[in-house]
């Protein structure tokens, strides 16, 4: 049988240059998560399935990759670092108080269709606040949200904020039962405007159905609130989203901030403030999160939390590259001398010069001059020597 050298369906190999826009994007991270006061934490790669059946995941079972262990228990890869996160902070950090900041620099695995041509690894670098509520709470998380996708040199990108009560009080004001109600945040999320128009058809001209008809359209700046209390006739979300804002453009990041109503993600698990990111470049969101109050008490110790997670290769496939210089000097060096050629790499900038495999000079000088290199540098029991090529 032929061995097939391909990799995985939803998996590839990273090289050279994607290796280090990957690094340079998870050094920027983590470095603002340190400096806002977030600890790291590093979860299995491999989880209980029950785990995430327990938390009530908008994961759907089928996204989750399945392994087995040898007592016959389902596992799954890690298909998502809040809610393993979620079950430390109730268990191994029970005895610490509140509120906790977390930060993990982790991969995800899942199992999306073929046909969608995603990525079954995806690299994460992200936070949790758990055990804070509030606008405090969110506008930090929001803010931090924000220089952290500066600092990995994004500059034009920007955050949409929504809250999942907006939609939820509108759809409760019709009497919907969840399942019409998960129905219809399906067709709001995917934009699907006819099958909308037709759910909410029986419905017309109650208070409520104005708002639902329009609520995929209510995205962008601030007016968007102004619009929305409008058609509602007046939310506490929206008085919620307005009071985050307005914390967060009196710190300079107004600029930054936009809306979308109609970010109505999976109710039963964000239970407020909803956010993602958008950049320049890239199709899909660099950065989604928010508020989660009822995941860490399905683990027994309820808190309220909040967090975000950033697609680290999603942000680096947005920034341009940077090529560093190649190696122009190869040493060479006699027997007897490794330590010394070592020492003479290690006072040049890292990168710029390689040690010769070769015995010979001669060989060594054909190296050199067969990768580009500008210079050969002898080390010897007399000392140092350098050639220009």
């Amino acid at each position: 049988m032929r061995y097939n050298a391909n990799t995985p369906e939803g998996t590839r190999d990273r090289l050279f240059a994607q290796c280090r826009e990957r690094r340079r994007v998870q050094k920027a991270l983590t470095q603002r998560f340190r400096q806002r006061g977030y600890a790291e934490i590093i979860t299995p790669e491999v989880e209980f399935y029950d785990l995430f059946l327990q938390s009530g995941s908008p994961m759907p079972q089928e996204a989750m990759m399945k392994v087995i262990d040898r007592s016959g228990r389902i596992c799954v890869m890690r298909p998502d670092c809040t809610t393993p996160i979620a079950r430390v902070a109730a268990t191994k950090l029970r005895d610490m108080g509140f509120p906790q900041r977390l930060y993990y620099d982790q991969t995800i695995f899942r199992s999306d269709p073929a046909d969608l041509g995603g990525s079954s690894e995806i690299a994460q670098c992200g936070v949790e606040l758990i055990g804070a509520g509030g606008v405090r709470a969110d506008a930090e998380v929001v803010a931090l949200a924000v220089d952290a996708l500066r600092d990995c040199g994004l500059r034009d990108f920007h955050i949409e904020l929504g809250h999942v009560g907006f939609f939820r009080s509108l759809a409760r004001a019709l009497g919907l039962d969840p399942e019409r109600e998960e129905e219809m945040r399906q067709f709001i999320e995917s934009k699907n405007f006819p099958a909308l128009d037709q759910l909410l058809q029986p419905y017309a001209g109650q208070p409520a159905w104005a708002a639902l008809r329009r609520l995929s359209r209510l995205f962008g700046d601030v007016s968007v609130l102004d619009e929305a209390c409008r058609l509602s006739g007046g939310n506490g979300a929206l008085d919620y989203l307005r009071a985050v804002y307005q914390e967060l453009a009196s710190a300079g990041y107004g600029e930054y901030l936009r809306f979308d109503l109609g970010l109505v993600q999976r109710i039963d698990y964000y239970t407020g403030l909803i956010f993602r990111g958008y950049a320049e470049g890239y199709g899909a969101a660099v950065l989604s999160g928010g508020r989660y109050d009822n995941l860490v008490g399905c683990f027994g110790r309820p808190a309220l939390a909040t967090g975000f997670a950033v697609d680290v290769d999603g942000v680096s496939g947005c920034l341009p590259p940077e090529e560093p210089a190649p190696p122009d000097t190869l040493i060479h060096y006699a027997p007897g001398c490794l330590a010394a050629a070592l020492a003479a790499m290690d006072r040049r900038e890292a990168g710029r010069c390689q040690l010769s495999p070769f015995e010979t000079e001669e060989e060594s000088r054909a190296l050199a001059r067969q990768r580009g290199m500008s210079r050969l540098l002898l080390i010897g029991e007399d000392g140092e020597r350098e050639v220009v090529l």
